[in-house]
């Protein structure tokens, strides 16, 4: 099973970039998505509900922004919203899709880099989300939770560590907390299938930052015990927004 997760930053912008033919071409089975931006009375026709899917939606209350979305072309036995969080599920940042032997969540952090208040609520949400995560390992179901973490974890995980030591996305708080969730038994799916790679899923929209490959490692698969990893990879070149698709391919032990 191929199960991919993408931050759109907007549906309706991936959509007018390709997001329909990528699909065609990728073709994951379950996809994972972040930053909607979008409810179902402005969405691009065909995308809200999509021919052959299952799909769940969880769009902010706030329009425009944030939204997360789960789809499965394989059969589900049903879907969850939400992390239990009041403010973070009026954002809509967690759905989950339970299929047969494995759920897979779609899950956005928040970003702290527009200043110390949204600093403050992206730790607020890291500090809810963490025991949320202890339950699903503890559930002991084979899980996925995939999407954009808004952190970086090792300096190999974007290009220009040294000057960023003091920027949301790779401050040692953050990286702390991504560390402790993967010491408590979740794995981080694309480094365990490439070792010692530096690669990335998220460039600015500043400084040519794409075509020159000065970016971070933001965008994750996250799995439990019993999920085996294939395969996993980063789309660079999809140009779908200014994330790139995470993709693996997966087997329930």
């Amino acid at each position: 099973m191929k199960v991919s997760t993408l931050n759109l930053n907007g549906l309706r912008s991936a959509e007018r970039r390709g997001l329909k033919k990528w699909l065609a071409r990728s073709r994951p089975d379950v996809l994972c998505l972040q930053e909607v931006r979008c409810t179902p009375d402005v969405a691009p026709p065909g995308l809200w509900k999509p021919r052959g899917w299952k799909v769940a939606w969880h769009p902010a209350q706030k329009k425009g922004y944030a939204g997360t979305g789960v789809w499965s072309r394989e059969p589900v036995e049903g879907f969850s919203v939400g992390v239990g969080h009041t403010r973070a599920d009026e954002e809509g940042r967690a759905v989950g899709a339970h299929l047969a032997g494995i759920d897979v969540w779609s899950l956005y952090l928040p970003s702290g880099s527009a200043g110390p208040e949204r600093q403050a609520w992206k730790y607020e949400f890291m500090e809810h989300v963490r025991p949320w995560l202890d339950a699903r390992l503890a559930s002991g179901r084979p899980t996925l939770v995939c999407g954009d973490l808004n952190i970086a974890h090792h300096p190999i995980d974007l290009k220009n560590w040294r000057s960023n030591q003091k920027n949301s996305g790779f401050l040692s708080d953050e990286r702390s907390w991504l560390g402790s969730v993967l010491a408590s038994g979740w794995r981080d799916v694309w480094r365990e299938a490439n070792p010692g790679v530096a690669a990335y899923s998220w460039w600015s929209n500043r400084g040519r930052a794409r075509e020159k490959d000065v970016g971070w490692r933001i965008d994750y698969l996250l799995a439990s015990p019993g999920v085996v990893i294939e395969e996993a990879t980063i789309e660079r070149d999809a140009d779908l927004s200014d994330h790139a698709p995470v993709s693996a391919v997966v087997e329930v032990a």
